[in-house]
């Protein structure tokens, strides 16, 4: 059982540093959100890979900061 609470232990240190992680990318969020909103808009047709570039820059950001946090913990 304590295995099962180390594991849980993980993921909730994972979760509780994401708001950080995604704050360190606002630029990148910014973009994407710019992106599919455009796409999602009256007249916009939102589609597979549309906003592939965008999603890609978001994601690489977002590892790059999760990289940064010390395996420890946030």
């Amino acid at each position: 059982m304590s295995a099962n609470r180390a594991v849980w232990g993980r993921v909730r240190s994972r979760l509780r540093a994401f708001p950080e992680h995604l704050a360190a990318c606002g630029p990148e969020a910014a973009a994407y959100g710019r992106c599919v909103q455009a796409s999602t808009a009256p007249g916009g047709r939102l589609s597979k890979d549309l906003c592939a570039r965008e999603f890609e820059a978001l994601r690489s950001c977002f590892a790059a900061a999760a990289r940064k946090t010390p395996k420890g913990g946030c």
